[in-house]
């Protein structure tokens, strides 16, 4: 093909028809998902139950609840001797904790490194 062919194919009413067509046909698909979209919505506004203000969860009379801190420790498994019978899973129970007998948190002692391979002399 030449430049002359392209030039009358372009100038052709063929091709400035189905431009039009094209261009007609993509206005009717955005304006069907316009559409969609409202419905859409419309229903979801008469299907969903909003919250009255009333309904709104609310603080206690007490105040705010507060973060409760406390140490805690694990429940340890029985020690079982090598004579005595081992355990078995059904007589092992979830694992726990309770609340601790030393509430005092631990603290970095001055002598320690602060990690494993840190450096440091450690406790001496």
């Amino acid at each position: 093909m030449n430049t002359a062919t392209y030039a009358e194919l372009a100038a052709s009413s063929d091709h400035a028809v189905a431009v039009a067509i094209a261009f007609v046909g993509g206005l009717i698909v955005a304006c069907a998902l316009i559409w969609a979209v409202r419905v859409g919505m419309q229903v979801m506004d008469k299907d969903t139950h909003h919250p009255a203000p009333e309904e709104q969860p609310h603080l206690p009379d007490t105040g705010p609840v507060r973060e409760m801190r406390e140490m805690r420790e694990p429940d340890d498994m029985p020690v079982v001797t090598r004579e005595g019978q081992r355990l078995m899973p059904h007589e092992l129970h979830h694992s726990s904790t309770r609340t601790g007998k030393d509430q005092k948190p631990r603290r970095w002692s001055p002598g320690s490194s602060g990690s494993f391979g840190g450096g440091g002399l450690g406790r001496t």
